[in-house]
């Protein structure tokens, strides 16, 4: 394994990173790790990729062979709040996925996350630089597209168009942000080709689905048609005419959220992967996506309710940081004895919720019942802990329009001599309803605690003495499950830290 000091190679790479004004676009955080393998950094083109983000991060690089596992040590001593994997797509896959979950637990030993990780990859090395290129400024994301109905209030977005997924045919747009929604019906054959030209006319910044999909296929709602890879792009086919053709792309950077799709974020260990094509071709310089089947929805979804829910607080990697912390801690409760044990991915569906019954009722000391919503709840959660793949730059400001209307409480922290205040005030109009999540895909993810995302990490906290909040608490981060808050009124938390 090989470390490579991120102070260097931002002094190396300053001739390079300096912008049209004369200023050095490198960033001094400190807080930051690159993990790159062996054969990126054997690559000149490849290695440039790491050390491009590394000196913007003033990060260091530590390197790995097969698996980013190899770098446990060296990722444990630097301990860092980002981590950027950075591989070529040949080396990924789903396995490489799911361990890098558990990596992410395993630098002390409480059960959650201790660092916010993306992986840097694409159909080549300039695809790769591209996404890297892309994250170097925040994006606020306007306009979007979607095959999802969820998100039909469209009130984050200027512009927003969508096929919809819970009546066939339907379709809808907005222009405008304070537009009206607009809804129409068109025949089977035509869903495809609906969707593909709302893409190309609407130019999103962001590009939400959930239909049948796998790595090298995205279904449209129904099966109406297919998008699918090929030389690392998109091209559409039309399942009643055979037609083919290539999705028209404007070059613009997105941000592509699958949130309930199987199998579509798996690179597959192949640049020719629908993940691939979404990252190089459409120049989505962020994506999430599950690399199993899925059928629960808690990973996806849930990182979604957590966007929604605070559009003006957090960015898309810490919504999906937040939402898996909300899982971990409620599968703790449920099956602690199964936090470190692997959900078997291997067999069919049905043989797999099986296997994983069988497992949940040795856990329980009683017998599974799949119809009862809680112990199909509790199953959902193992089987979606670990498989919700983040690619990208994990610290890349990426969010949503805030909705003036919904901005009802304000959240502000304090450290100092060894005391840490949060303190929350809600506004005239706030509503505890709203902050838990408004029901949105209420049978994925139930309601959402309060959250908090610290600003800055905190050493060992720990709830102060005389006080009642019931909290999951880490350096990260903190949930209070019974925050009751009402209407004009100011609550603190009070932490000490080291």
């Amino acid at each position: 394994m090989r470390l490579i000091n991120g102070l260097l190679i931002a002094l190396l790479a300053i001739m390079t990173l300096v912008s049209c004004d004369g200023k050095a676009d490198v960033v001094v955080d400190g807080d930051y790790l690159v993990v790159a393998s062996d054969a990126v950094m054997a690559d000149d083109e490849w290695s440039a990729v790491a050390e491009t983000l590394a000196a913007r991060h003033n990060a260091d690089i530590v390197t790995f062979t097969s698996l980013p596992r190899e770098a446990l040590d060296a990722i444990r001593e630097a301990y860092p709040r980002y981590v950027a994997v950075v591989d070529m797509p040949e080396n990924i896959g789903r396995d490489y996925v799911i361990d890098l979950h558990h990596v992410c637990r395993e630098m002390d030993e409480d059960i959650y996350g201790d660092f916010l990780w993306g992986i840097i990859t694409g159909y080549d090395a300039a695809a790769a630089m591209r996404m890297v290129e892309n994250s170097a400024e925040p994006l606020v994301v306007k306009d979007a597209v979607a095959t999802i109905m969820e998100l039909n209030s469209a009130k984050w977005f200027d512009n927003y168009a969508w096929v919809d997924d819970h009546t066939r045919g339907l379709w809808g747009y907005k222009q405008g942000r304070d537009g009206d929604i607009v809804t129409g019906m068109v025949a089977p054959e035509e869903v495809l080709g609906t969707f593909t030209r709302l893409y190309e006319e609407y130019d999103p910044d962001l590009i939400v689905t959930a239909a049948h999909a796998t790595q090298c296929n995205l279904e449209m709602p129904y099966s109406l048609g297919h998008l699918r890879p090929r030389d690392g792009k998109l091209y559409a086919q039309n399942i009643f005419t055979e037609e083919e053709y290539d999705i028209e792309e404007s070059g613009k950077r997105r941000v592509y959220a699958a949130v309930g799709n199987c199998l579509i974020g798996d690179v597959n260990n192949t640049r020719e992967s629908m993940a691939v094509a979404w990252m190089n071709g459409s120049n989505a310089a962020t994506m999430i996506g599950y690399v199993v089947t899925t059928w629960h929805g808690r990973s996806g979804w849930g990182a979604l309710k957590y966007w929604v829910t605070s559009p003006d607080r957090y960015t898309l990697a810490e919504a999906v940081y937040m939402n898996q912390q909300d899982l971990l801690h409620q599968h703790s409760v449920w099956t602690p004895g199964l936090l470190n044990e692997s959900y078997n991915y291997e067999g069919k569906f049905y043989d797999e919720l099986t296997n994983a019954a069988e497992a949940l009722s040795a856990e329980l000391g009683r017998e599974v019942d799949l119809d009862n919503p809680t112990d199909w709840d509790m199953v959902g959660f193992w089987h979606d802990r670990d498989v919700l793949a983040y690619y990208g730059d994990p610290k890349w400001s990426v969010m949503l329009q805030p909705v003036a209307a919904e901005c009802d409480y304000d959240v502000s922290m304090t450290v100092e001599d060894g005391e840490c205040i949060i303190t929350i005030v809600t506004k005239e109009g706030f509503s505890l309803e709203r902050m838990r999540g408004d029901k949105f895909k209420q049978e994925h993810v139930l309601d959402l605690p309060f959250n908090y995302f610290f600003p800055s990490r905190l050493k060992n906290p720990r709830l102060a003495e005389g006080q009642s909040w019931d909290v999951v608490l880490d350096e990260n981060f903190i949930l209070v499950r019974n925050a009751e808050f009402e209407p004009n009124s100011t609550y603190t938390i009070t932490l000490d830290v080291e």
